[in-house]
């Protein structure tokens, strides 16, 4: 996995540099297809309580926009992840100011939290052969699960009607994720589709881990009388 991780990281880096802390930095065409995936992605958090998130791959930052504008009223403890040192740098310059919020350069989650989201990081592949890729998505997806409380949550791209096939991008029937997600990971999963773009967003619960059994209370036996 290190030569895929070495050129997804050089990839985003120079989005960044070339295009700065917008969408098209995070290689999306617009703020507004990227706000209807953070919706999509968003579902799968319970924001009648505060909660912590880790948000892998989160470039320069722009779900905390989005939950500034949607959800201001919960309190969301943040954690970034970018495989990218440029992106977390534009990261920490943008929200050094917020409370509850962190970033790190990396390739894994690495500390535990409620929920853990990933927005496009998971489609494109950059040229690499599709057997490669989906083991790469497989422990990315893997990571996730291991380090959500509650659930995790990622976008796919779906395929072309016609069966076209793009070398940069990976795309995706739900399936065999949902498959992947049931099966390896044993989730409960919930796929989104139909919201306008070509895509498809799974959220996965992760299983509740069984109460701990309660001690058995042993009572002093009482001595007998004779």
């Amino acid at each position: 996995m290190r030569a895929i991780r070495a050129q997804v990281r050089s990839y985003y880096s120079g989005k960044i540099e070339r295009y700065g802390s917008t969408p098209l930095g995070v290689d999306w065409p617009n703020a507004i297809s990227q706000y209807l995936r953070f919706v999509q992605l968003l579902r799968l958090c319970d924001f009648t309580k505060p909660f912590s998130l880790t948000d892998f791959g989160c470039g320069y930052g722009a779900l905390l926009e989005f939950l500034a504008m949607r959800h201001a009223d919960c309190p969301v403890r943040y954690r970034g992840i970018d495989i990218s040192p440029a992106m977390v740098a534009a990261a920490q310059k943008r929200w050094s100011k917020r409370p509850d919020t962190t970033f790190a350069i990396g390739s894994r989650c690495s500390q535990v939290s409620d929920y853990v989201l990933t927005s496009g990081t998971l489609n494109v592949r950059l040229g690499r052969p599709v057997p490669e890729w989906k083991r790469y998505v497989e422990t990315i997806l893997a990571d996730m699960q291991r380090n959500s409380r509650v659930g995790f949550a990622a976008n796919f791209m779906l395929p072309h009607d016609k069966g076209r096939t793009e070398q940069a991008l990976y795309r995706t029937r739900p399936q065999p994720w949902i498959d992947f997600c049931r099966k390896q990971l044993g989730c409960e999963v919930e796929v989104l589709t139909d919201y306008g773009l070509r895509e498809f967003t799974l959220l996965a619960r992760c299983p509740r881990k069984p109460a701990a059994p309660k001690a058995a209370v042993r009572r002093p036996s009482r001595p007998s009388r004779r």
